[in-house]
């Protein structure tokens, strides 16, 4: 039996899911099919390319400034300001160059350059503003797909991160070819069906709980809030086809909130432990 797991996005709270993925392995639980949206793929790509849960999370320490570009503080003043401003672009306020070159350098020390490379299977959506429609980043096609176009297989590892994880605003769309590329949660934040497409007979979905809004929430704050809410609508129907739906309470994290890398990965593993009678019983 194959076992796949689907992974959302949400910002920085995503190195839960290399808590969840490291709680899974200590506890025998092996995951043969990945998939990430957004944050999501940024777990989710490093996995399939054989980096373990702890692996992973070092690196995300080391390389999270680098990837975000800026703290939140910055942030929040940069939205502010661009709400004020007459000549709005399509643009945001970071290129997203930082996730493709660190991803790029942790494929090549792995021996990979482009997707199809990866030996796990692995589905990575993000959506073409230009075109609204979801395109799946992805090293094997499934079997006789309704639109066979949707799937690219010849990309690099970091293009196809930066692509799913161009989040509305703090990052300028990811231009490929005749591509818009942004944020893969805008049309399917947890791939649960694409991770069954790719041969899953189990799949267990990870999101995150929504955190409530009160008087002292920032607009970023805000922010999260409107798109935990997006994203739970959109992935309803998604969510209703698989097999466990694990979710993570990350206790107030914000979007590009670094200082609370440690506890993220904490809440993922927590999450698992708490549940695994549960999930040992639906994947077995």
């Amino acid at each position: 039996m194959k076992i796949g797991i689907a992974l959302s996005g949400g910002g920085i709270r995503g190195i839960a899911h290399a808590g969840v993925l490291h709680a899974l392995e200590k506890n025998g639980i092996q995951v043969d099919i990945i998939g990430g949206t957004s944050a999501g793929s940024m777990i989710a790509s490093l996995y399939a390319m054989g980096y373990s849960p702890e692996e992973i999370y070092t690196l995300f320490r080391k390389n999270a400034r680098k990837i975000i570009g800026a703290n939140t503080l910055p942030i929040i003043s940069g939205i502010q300001s661009f709400l004020g401003r007459k000549d709005k672009t399509m643009g945001g306020f970071h290129n997203g160059k930082g996730i493709e070159e660190i991803y790029n350098v942790m494929a090549k020390q792995k021996g990979i350059e482009t997707i199809d490379q990866i030996k796990m299977p692995l589905v990575i959506p993000s959506v073409d503003i230009m075109e609204s429609k979801e395109y799946v980043f992805t090293n094997y096609i499934p079997e006789k797909p309704e639109d066979e176009s949707q799937y690219i297989t010849d990309i690099t590892i970091g293009k196809a991160v930066r692509a799913s994880s161009s989040f509305p605003a703090v990052f300028n769309p990811c231009h490929i070819k005749s591509h818009a590329f942004m944020d893969g949660g805008t049309l399917d934040n947890v791939p649960v069906n694409e991770v069954r497409k790719q041969g899953a007979d189990k799949v267990l979905a990870v999101k995150f709980d929504s955190d409530p809004i009160d008087q002292n929430s920032n607009i970023m704050d805000i922010v999260m809030k409107t798109i935990d809410i997006m994203g739970s609508k959109i992935a309803e129907e998604n969510l209703e086809q698989s097999d466990y739906i694990l979710n993570v309470c990350t206790d107030k994290v914000g979007l590009l909130d670094t200082a609370k890398l440690d506890k993220c990965f904490d809440y993922g593993y927590e999450a698992v432990i708490k549940n695994l009678d549960e999930i040992k019983q639906i994947l077995k």
